[in-house]
């Protein structure tokens, strides 16, 4: 094999999902960098966009491979704030050990993930219905059991040295530690989906669920499991927030889902399923939460931030089908003659 055909085509890079995303990372980095000045990519602007990014992130990565399965989950909205109030009402109000707390918010959303995957494979009921009727029913939950057992529905917490240290520290002053947690579980989903079996399966659920039953994949399992990290990892935001900020509201939350969404969607994963990439997804989390908090940072008045992040989630899906297209339409070595 000589060098020329090791190195990638055209055609190749096209058909990567998060091509589209990186495009639009840089365009939309370097808007900001001319319009929003020395502060926007000074040690402070980044901090600003990059905490936004890592709370968001951690949430986005099993979104997003939800959806590469084909599914969706909406619930996340209200498992943010339940699980920041399920540690703030354990380890606050009923001064139980920290420990004790993150795990019984984990459990919680272990639950309800278990619930919503059971719900969507014994019901055949469409996800998104599944999910938007626990994410009421859990919201009423949080709601009512927080004024039953603290008669308000702000509760505060003052977590110990070391869970502040692991969980709700500003490092340097500016950068959340949560900003790790990202990073390790980007790696984590990275290598589920691209270098294990488990990719394949949810690849090919996504594809064709039936037809990936047929081929002997475990797929009522893996959408359990599948809804499961996600309530997880929401539940994990949500008691991360109560530790940094010492204190817990049954309002957070809701922004989640839908921001989860359109980070997922600019990262290049196709809402049909059966196509995406974790490092996509992280562009995608990063362009949005740039666009977020970057409009504060320009001379823009901050109204138009929806706006622009409505323009840029239209783009991103038209940019991630041309893209798919033109990779799809490429024939490597056109012109040439093939013995």
């Amino acid at each position: 094999m000589n060098k020329q055909s090791q190195r990638p085509s055209l055609g190749s890079l096209l058909r990567r999902p998060e091509t589209g995303s990186f495009l639009g990372l840089v365009t939309v980095f370097a808007f900001f960098a001319v319009f929003g000045g020395a502060h926007f990519v000074s040690v402070t602007g980044a901090a600003s966009w990059l905490n936004v990014a890592a709370s968001l992130g951690i949430v986005a990565l099993p979104i997003g491979l939800l959806m590469i399965a084909g599914e969706l989950d909406i619930s996340i909205g209200s498992m943010v704030p339940a699980g920041s109030m399920t540690v703030a009402i354990v380890s606050g109000h009923y001064h139980a050990p920290i420990l004790v707390g993150i795990i019984a918010a984990l459990a919680i959303g272990a639950v309800v993930g278990f619930i919503n995957g059971l719900l969507v494979i014994r019901t055949a009921v469409p996800s998104f219905i599944v999910t938007l009727g626990t994410l009421f029913a859990v919201a009423g939950l949080t709601l009512g059991l927080s004024v039953l057992l603290t008669g308000t529905t702000s509760v505060s917490i003052k977590a110990g040295p070391e869970a502040k240290w692991l969980l709700g520290q500003f490092i340097g002053g500016t950068f959340q530690v949560t900003i790790f947690w990202w990073i390790a579980a980007a790696l984590i989903f990275g290598f589920i989906l691209h270098d294990s079996h488990y990719g394949n399966w949810i690849l090919a659920m996504g594809g064709d669920k039936v037809s990936a039953r047929n081929a002997g994949i475990p797929t009522e399992r893996m959408t359990i499991l599948l809804f499961m990290c996600s309530s997880v990892s929401a539940a994990f935001v949500g008691l991360s927030q109560a530790i940094l900020y010492n204190s817990a509201q049954v309002s957070s939350g809701q922004s989640y889902i839908f921001n989860a969404i359109i980070a997922v969607v600019v990262g290049g994963v196709l809402l049909t399923g059966g196509y995406g990439s974790v490092f996509g997804i992280v562009l995608g989390t990063l362009t949005f939460a740039i666009v977020n908090q970057g409009i504060y940072y320009t001379g823009f008045d901050a109204n138009w931030a929806s706006l622009i992040i409505g323009i840029l989630l239209l783009l991103a899906v038209l940019m991630n089908n041309t893209f798919r297209k033109l990779a799809l339409a490429y024939t490597p070595g056109r012109g040439k003659t093939h013995k």
